[in-house]
């Protein structure tokens, strides 16, 4: 751990920070993404269309 000496004579510690991982652009999400949306927009349809019909 990097220790600084602060005025005074205060030792401040600091952590070691992981490196830096940057996300490649253009990244397209998989089928299985696709697929959650896809269920749960027609989830969500289904439950507006009931929802219509009952009253």
């Amino acid at each position: 751990m990097p220790v600084t000496q602060e005025e005074g004579g205060r030792l401040n510690a600091f952590a070691r920070e992981p490196k830096i991982q940057l996300i490649e652009q253009g990244v397209t999400p998989t089928n299985s993404y696709r697929l959650i949306i896809f269920a749960g927009t027609l989830i969500l349809v289904a439950l507006i269309v009931f929802g219509i019909n009952i009253t």
